[in-house]
């Protein structure tokens, strides 16, 4: 077949996404094109290749075989580029920033807080970041490491596990020093409760009727709960004073060393004990300089900062 006969790119990408989505709409919402735009350029492409793609009907789509025989070149196609072209960008970056990928929690609370130490022990590197919770692929998106809690369980990747995670609960100093009941954990049941909802890896995250089953308190009512999808929300609504919140210690550490919040008892709930922050790369960062020299600072200050808190924990206790 003549190179001119061959579909282009952008031609090849809207025929993808309609033929995941089998939804014309879908595919239109994701390659930023009308549904009308993408019904023409699949139109065009059965003309120039002079093949019917689809089986459309008034109410929905289908690749006929032939259409499901490109469809599989094309996403194979597709996805080789991005991988060669991830490579490439990596290639033509050479030793300039080491682009990390991590959720915007970690990054917020735990990591952007620490930079200052991170220009001081390491001033020739310099980090770009790809703030997502998404898993990325080290080739397709142009990742050289990533911030994950998880498993440490990647294919083609190695990963250092950083710490795992509790959820304890927290208060502003104003709800305390109102001494309305917060002197035992029964008292909580008089106080808006609010955590986060949600599930990884399939286990749903430490929540109130977690927390009071942990704490001995049956029968537990969670209608005064309010969840949220985003930790950061229930950070908030600690700090506007108004709700006792569920947070993991680590992502709280400048709030609490500034006194802006307030642990309450010593109940601390275990977030999936079989999980953990990891710092992955694949396979081949073992010798890549720029994520040796990331990975060497990171694990110094996971170290420093437990220290940190052991020491700081003694006088709590007493």
């Amino acid at each position: 077949m003549s190179n001119r006969l061959l579909p282009g790119t952008r031609a090849l990408r809207t025929f993808e996404a309609a033929g995941r989505h089998l939804n014309f709409t879908r595919a239109a919402e994701e390659v930023g094109l009308t549904p009308a735009a993408v019904s023409y350029q699949i139109k065009e492409m059965e003309q120039q290749l002079g093949i019917e793609l689809f089986v459309r009907s008034s109410r929905s789509i289908r690749l006929t075989p032939a259409g499901a025989i490109v469809f599989e070149a094309a996403s194979e196609a597709l996805e080789n580029l991005q991988r060669a072209v991830g490579r490439a960008r990596k290639m033509a970056r050479g030793s300039s920033p080491l682009r990390l990928s991590l959720g915007a929690r970690f990054a917020t609370n735990w990591l952007l807080p620490r930079l200052s130490h991170f220009r001081e022990a390491v001033p020739s590197l310099e980090l770009t970041f790809d703030i997502t919770d998404d898993v990325r692929d080290f080739e397709l998106d142009d990742i050289d490491a990533a911030i994950r809690f998880g498993s440490g369980q990647y294919a083609n990747a190695r990963s250092d596990r950083l710490f795992e995670t509790t959820v304890v609960p927290v208060c502003s100093p104003a709800l305390l020093e109102a001494g309305d009941g917060l002197k035992a954990p029964e008292g909580l049941l008089k106080h808006t409760l609010c955590h986060v909802d949600c599930h990884v890896g399939g286990q749903p995250w430490p929540n109130w009727p977690m927390w009071m089953a942990a704490a001995g308190i049956d029968d537990f009512d969670a209608s005064r709960c309010v969840a949220f999808s985003e930790a950061s929300h229930v950070v908030q609504a600690v700090l506007e004073g108004g709700a006792v919140g569920l947070a993991e210690p680590a992502m709280i550490e400048s709030e609490l060393r500034q006194g802006r919040l307030v642990k309450l008892f010593d109940i601390e709930l275990a977030v999936m004990p079989e999980f953990a922050y990891y710092l992955v790369y694949p396979k081949s960062g073992q010798f890549d300089p720029r994520i040796l020299a990331f990975r060497e600072w990171l694990l110094n200050e996971v170290h420093a900062s437990h220290l940190t808190e052991a020491g700081s924990a003694a006088p709590a206790a007493v």
